[in-house]
C-alpha cells in the first residue's frame, strides 16, 4: 500500500491538476493548428474591447433585468465576453464550424429569421390592404353578427377530436357529444365583442375564418379545445380601410407570413446556380 506522501500518490495529484489539463489542451490545439498548416496571425491574437463593445454588453444587460449593471457586473460581461471570443476563435482554427449539421442549422435558423424580419419590416400598400379588407370583410366590421355551435373538447382535444367528428358524419347528436362546460353549445347573432367576453379574442377571430355549415377544429379558447360550426356572419355593412386599418395590416402579415418567407427565399434563391449529379 502507498504512502500518503508516496512519489506515486504525489504523481496521481499532479495529474488531476486544471492547470495540466488546461496546459495538454493548448498544446492539442497547437499541434492540431501546425498539422493543417494554419498559421495565426497577430491580429487574431489580439482582443479588442471597446467603448462600443461594452456599451452594447451593458444595454442588453439593462434590456433583460430592466436596470443599469453596476461596474462589477460590467467587469464580469467584459470576463465572459472574452471568454466566448476565445472559444470561437480557437474552434475556428481547429475548423470545428466546418461540416458541422448543428452549425449549419442554427446559421440556416438565423439566416431564416433575418429574411423574414426583413419582409415583416416592409411596407405594404393601401391598395393590397384594400383587397385583403375586400376578401374578408366579416374579420373586421365591428358590429358583425355571428350564429355558430361549438362542442367543447377539454384542455386537450386533439385526440378527441377526430372520434367525434366521426361520430356526427356518422347522425350523431353533436348536443350530447363532448364534455360538460358552463358555456352556451349555441350562439344566435352574437356580436365579436360578446363573442370575445365569453370565448377569447382567438377563439373570435376563428369563427371569422370558418367556412360556414361545417364542423371544423379544433379551436382554442381561454378554457380549452373546441369543434365549431358557423352558421351564418351577417354584417350590415363593411368598415372603410381608414377606420380599420391596423388591424388589417396586422391580419394581412400574420396570414401572408409563410407566403412572404418562401418569396424571401426564392429571392435569395435565384442568386444560385444548382447543379445536382446524377446517381
Amino acid at each position: 500500500m502507498w504512502g500518503v506522501n508516496s512519489p506515486d500518490s504525489k504523481i496521481g495529484t499532479w495529474l488531476r491538476e486544471p492547470l495540466l489539463h488546461f496546459m495538454v489542451a493548448g498544446m492539442f490545439i497547437f499541434l492540431v493548428s501546425y498539422w493543417r498548416g494554419g498559421g495565426v496571425d497577430a491580429d487574431s491574437r489580439t482582443i479588442m474591447i471597446t467603448q462600443e463593445r461594452v456599451a452594447r454588453l451593458s444595454a442588453s444587460w439593462e434590456q433583460i433585468w430592466r436596470r443599469a449593471p453596476t461596474q462589477s457586473e460590467i467587469d464580469g460581461l467584459i470576463r465572459d465576453h472574452i471568454k466566448e471570443e476565445i472559444y470561437y476563435r480557437e474552434a475556428k482554427r481547429l475548423g470545428l464550424d466546418e461540416d458541422d449539421t448543428v452549425i449549419r442549422r442554427r446559421l440556416r435558423s438565423k439566416m431564416e429569421f433575418l429574411a423574414t424580419a426583413q419582409s415583416e419590416n416592409a411596407n405594404v400598400d393601401e391598395a393590397t390592404l384594400q383587397r385583403w379588407l375586400d376578401r374578408f370583410p366579416a374579420r373586421f366590421a365591428t358590429d358583425a353578427e355571428i350564429s355558430f355551435d361549438q362542442i367543447y373538447l377539454g384542455e386537450n382535444g386533439q385526440i378527441a377530436s377526430a372520434a367525434i367528428l366521426k361520430n356526427i358524419a356518422a347522425g350523431g347528436d353533436w348536443r350530447k357529444l363532448g364534455k360538460a362546460i358552463s358555456l352556451p353549445q349555441s350562439l344566435e347573432g352574437a356580436t365579436r365583442s360578446d363573442i370575445a367576453r365569453e370565448f377569447g379574442d382567438p377563439f373570435t377571430t376563428a369563427l371569422t375564418n370558418t367556412p360556414q355549415g361545417e364542423w371544423t377544429g379544433p379551436v382554442q379558447s381561454g378554457f380549452g379545445s373546441h369543434l365549431i360550426r358557423v352558421r351564418s356572419i351577417r354584417s350590415s355593412a363593411k368598415p372603410s380601410l381608414g377606420k380599420v386599418r391596423q388591424a388589417v395590416e396586422n391580419d394581412w402579415r400574420v396570414h401572408t407570413a409563410k407566403e412572404r418567407e418562401n418569396k424571401a427565399y426564392q429571392t435569395l434563391l435565384d442568386g444560385y446556380t444548382i447543379k445536382i449529379a446524377a446517381p
